[in-house]
């Protein structure tokens, strides 16, 4: 079992940035890759970013490539991502995921463990 903890959600004015943290336990974290999902009111879970079990491979959704930023720290059992010049169009729950070993990292079956999810909202 996998547990997993998002934090660093919260409000900010458009064009500002913030830095999601998602700490995992209960697997070697440095086993799997990560990926980070965001679902807006009444949208489906969307893929956003997501690294490979080493860092040295991530993939990012169109709508957030050059702004957002994947990255790990597998000391830390932790997964980041760093937004930048957020738009009102980021306003989300977002969710952090691990990676269930395929060979895809952009749909949410393909990842097994979910945490709970933060909420970001960007007011324009």
């Amino acid at each position: 079992q996998v547990q997993l903890v998002e934090s660093g959600g919260g409000l900010v004015q458009a064009g500002g940035s913030l830095r999601l943290s998602c700490a995992a336990s209960g697997r070697t974290f440095s086993s799997y890759g990560m990926g980070w999902f965001r679902q807006a009111p009444g949208k489906e879970r969307a893929f956003v970013a997501a690294i490979s079990w080493s860092g040295g491979f991530t993939w990012y959704a169109d709508s957030v490539k050059g702004r957002f930023t994947i990255s790990r720290d597998n000391a830390k059992n932790t997964v980041y991502l760093q937004m930048n010049s957020l738009k009102s169009e980021d306003t989300a729950v977002y969710y952090c995921a691990t990676h269930g070993g395929g060979s895809g990292y952009y749909y949410t079956h393909e990842y097994d463990y979910w945490g709970q999810g933060t909420q970001v909202t960007v007011s324009s």
